[in-house]
C-alpha cells in the first residue's frame, strides 16, 4: 500500500508539475487569443483542444485540466478590461466563464480515450 507520503506518491506530483504549467500557459494562450479576437467557438475549441491533450497526458482527475486552462480566460478578459486594452462587453465576460463547459468535455473525453486506448492495447 503506498502512502501519502512515500516517494511514489510525491514523484507523481512532481511529474504533474509541468503538466499544471503547461496547462496554465495554454489557458493564458488561449485567453489572449479570446481578447485579440474576440470569438468564443473559436476559443471554446481551442479550450477542448487543450484540455483533452492534457486529459489524455493525464487521466486521472480529469477535471482539474479543465479548470486550470479555464480559469485563465476569464483572468485575460479581466486583465484586458483593467488595462484597458480592450473593452470587452458584458457577454464577452460571462462567455469567458462559460469555456469551463467545453473544458470538461474535453478533459473527460481525453481521459476516456486513454483509458480505452490502454484497455484496447491489454486486450481487454
Amino acid at each position: 500500500m503506498v502512502g501519502a507520503g512515500s516517494g511514489i506518491e510525491m514523484n507523481r506530483g512532481l511529474s504533474d508539475k509541468w503538466f499544471y504549467v503547461l496547462a496554465a500557459l495554454a489557458g493564458i494562450g488561449i485567453g489572449r487569443a479570446d481578447v485579440a479576437l474576440g470569438d468564443l467557438p473559436l476559443t471554446a475549441l481551442l479550450v477542448v483542444m487543450a484540455s483533452m491533450l492534457a486529459g489524455i497526458l493525464r487521466p486521472v482527475w480529469p477535471w482539474r485540466w479543465a479548470v486550470v486552462v479555464g480559469i485563465f480566460i476569464p483572468l485575460e478578459v479581466l486583465q484586458a478590461y483593467a488595462l484597458g486594452t480592450v473593452k470587452p462587453t458584458p457577454a464577452e465576460v460571462y462567455g469567458s466563464f462559460l469555456t469551463f463547459l467545453p473544458g470538461m468535455v474535453g478533459a473527460y473525453v481525453g481521459a476516456f480515450l486513454r483509458r480505452a486506448t490502454e484497455n484496447l492495447m491489454q486486450g481487454k
